[in-house]
C-alpha cells in the first residue's frame, strides 16, 4: 500500500492559471442556474457574438450547435444563434443530440466549432454552453480566453450580406447511430443479450436504445421521456435505483444508466451490482490488452480507486493519475500516447473511437469484451479489487483556500496519522459546482467514512 497523504491538486492550480484568471469560462465551458449571471438571454448573445468573432478569424465560419433536453435549450439555442448570425458564423443546428455526439459531428462537417447547451447530470434549472475545437476536443484555455476578451466589447453585427445563415441537420441521430455501431467489429453481434438502457430523460433517449437494438440486443428502454424537466431526476448515471430495480424486474443480464448528456455512464450486472467508471476502464483495459489493441498506457485521475491502478500495472502497463476532469485526462493521453482514460464518475474516452468521453461507445466496449470472454458483467468486474473509498460533497458559498487553511490542514493531518499506510486523502474543489470534494480511501470502510466526514465538518465550518 502506497504510504498515506493528502493531494491537494497543487498542479491543477498550476495548469489552471488561465482559467483562474477569468470571468466565465470553468473547466467545462459556462455553467450556472438559468436567468442567473452569467446564464442569462443577454449574456448568451454576447456569448455567441464573441465565440463568432474569434472563431469565424479562423476561416471556418461554420459552427454547429446541439443541446441536451432542458427546457432553457430552446432559449439559450436562439440566443447563440443570434450572436453567431451577427458575427457572420454559418450554423447547423442539430437539435437534441449527445455531447459525443457533437463532437464527432463538429468534424464530418469539417467546422470550426461544436456548441453543446448542456449542464451533464445537474438538475434542470441549470444549465451550460461548452465548446469543442475543430477536431472534436475541448477549446484551448487561450482561446476560451480571447471569447472572454470580446465579451467585454460591444456587439457590431456585420455588414447584411455577410451575416450567418442557419440550418437544421435532420439525420444528425442517424449519423450519430451508424458512428456508436462501427466502434465494435461488424462481426460482432448482441443478439442473446437483454439490456436495460437508463436515458436520464436526456439527449440519448432518441439514440443509444437504437445503437444496442440494431446490434442485435433486446433492449428495454427506462428514462426516456423527456419533458423538459425530467432530465437526470432520480435516473440516470447520477440515480442507479430505478435501474438496479428494472434489470432485476426484467431479468435482464446487465443494465447501462448514461447522464444527461451523454458523455459518461454507469452500469449494473445482472445482479443489481454497480458497475462504476474504474470497473468500467479495468475491463475495457483488460480486454485492449489481451487483443494487443491498447498500448502500454492507461490515465485515470486522481480519484481513480487504487484497485484500478493496481489492476493495471499488474498487466505490465503504466498507470497516470491526472487532475479531476476529461480534459485533464485527455491532456496526459496525449502527451503519453495513451488511448484508453477516465473517470470513477463514468467520463471514459477511447481515443482511437472518439475524441471526447462517450457513454454509448464505452458501453459497447464493454460488450465487445464481454461477448469475446463468454463472461456476465458480475465476472468480469472481478479483475479490480475496489478499495472502499467515502466521497462528501461540502457545499460551499466562497471559495476555500485548502493550501493555507490551518484548521482543514489539521483534520487532514489527523486522519494521515490514524490512517498511516493503509490509506489517503484527497481534497480538491469542483471546477463546475460550488463544492469541495473530500475523499479518503482505505483498508477499512467505516474507518473512511469516518475521517472523510470529520474532515468534511471542518471544511463546512470554515466555508459557512
Amino acid at each position: 500500500m502506497q504510504n498515506s497523504h493528502v493531494i491537494i491538486v497543487k498542479s491543477e492550480i498550476a495548469n489552471r492559471r488561465i482559467i483562474m484568471s477569468r470571468r466565465y469560462f470553468g473547466t467545462d465551458g459556462i455553467r450556472g442556474e438559468i436567468g442567473k449571471a452569467p446564464l442569462t438571454p443577454d449574456f448568451v448573445l454576447k456569448l455567441g457574438w464573441a465565440a463568432g468573432r474569434v472563431l469565424a478569424s479562423q476561416g471556418v465560419p461554420l459552427v454547429v450547435i446541439g443541446k441536451d433536453t432542458r427546457i432553457s435549450g430552446y432559449m439559450l439555442e436562439s440566443a447563440l444563434e443570434a450572436g453567431l448570425v451577427a458575427a457572420g458564423v454559418n450554423i447547423r443546428l442539430l437539435g437534441p443530440m449527445p455531447t459525443p455526439a457533437v463532437a464527432y459531428l463538429t468534424r464530418t462537417f469539417r467546422a470550426a466549432a461544436g456548441i453543446v447547451i448542456s449542464a451533464s447530470h445537474n438538475p434542470f434549472q441549470d444549465n451550460g454552453v461548452k465548446f469543442f475545437s475543430s477536431d472534436g476536443t475541448k477549446l484551448s484555455d487561450e482561446v476560451e480566453q480571447k471569447i472572454e476578451e470580446y465579451i467585454d466589447r460591444d456587439i457590431e453585427t456585420v455588414s447584411s450580406e455577410k451575416l450567418g445563415k442557419v440550418e437544421r441537420v435532420e439525420d444528425a441521430a442517424g449519423r450519430y447511430i451508424e458512428f456508436c455501431k462501427r466502434a465494435i467489429p461488424n462481426d460482432i453481434t448482441l443478439e442473446g443479450l437483454r439490456i436495460v438502457v437508463d436515458c436520464a430523460n436526456g439527449a440519448t433517449y432518441h439514440v443509444s436504445p437504437y445503437v444496442f437494438s440494431e446490434l442485435g440486443a433486446d433492449v428495454i428502454t427506462i428514462a426516456a421521456t423527456p419533458d423538459g424537466v425530467n432530465i437526470n431526476d432520480n435516473c440516470g448515471a447520477t440515480s442507479l435505483a430505478l435501474l438496479q430495480k428494472s434489470v432485476k424486474e426484467y431479468r435482464a443480464d446487465l443494465g447501462i444508466a448514461l447522464d444527461g448528456d451523454g458523455d459518461r455512464l454507469m452500469m449494473v450486472d445482472h445482479l443489481g451490482e454497480v458497475v462504476d467508471g474504474d470497473e468500467v476502464l479495468a475491463i475495457i483495459a483488460a480486454h485492449k490488452h489481451a487483443s494487443n489493441t491498447l498500448g502500454e498506457h492507461v490515465v485515470g485521475t486522481l480519484m481513480s480507486n487504487l484497485g484500478l491502478e493496481k489492476a493495471v500495472t499488474s498487466m505490465g502497463l503504466t498507470f497516470h493519475r491526472a487532475n479531476v476532469g476529461d480534459r485533464y485526462v485527455m491532456e496526459i493521453m496525449r502527451k503519453t500516447g495513451g488511448m484508453l482514460g477516465g473517470e470513477s464518475s463514468g467520463h471514459i474516452i477511447a481515443r482511437d473511437r472518439i475524441s471526447t468521453g462517450d457513454g454509448t461507445i464505452a458501453a459497447l466496449q464493454v460488450l465487445h469484451a464481454l461477448i469475446d470472454s463468454g463472461k456476465v458483467l458480475h465476472d468480469l468486474k472481478q479483475i479490480m479489487e475496489k478499495y472502499p473509498q467515502t466521497l462528501v460533497n461540502v457545499r460551499i458559498k466562497e471559495k476555500v483556500d485548502l493550501h493555507d487553511n490551518s484548521e482543514i490542514q489539521k483534520a487532514v493531518e489527523q486522519a494521515e496519522q490514524q490512517m498511516g499506510s493503509r490509506g489517503r486523502v484527497l481534497l480538491r474543489a469542483s471546477g463546475t459546482e460550488p463544492l469541495i470534494r473530500v475523499m479518503v480511501e482505505a483498508e477499512d470502510r467505516a474507518e473512511t467514512k469516518e475521517l472523510a466526514e470529520m474532515i468534511a465538518s471542518v471544511v463546512s465550518k470554515v466555508a459557512a
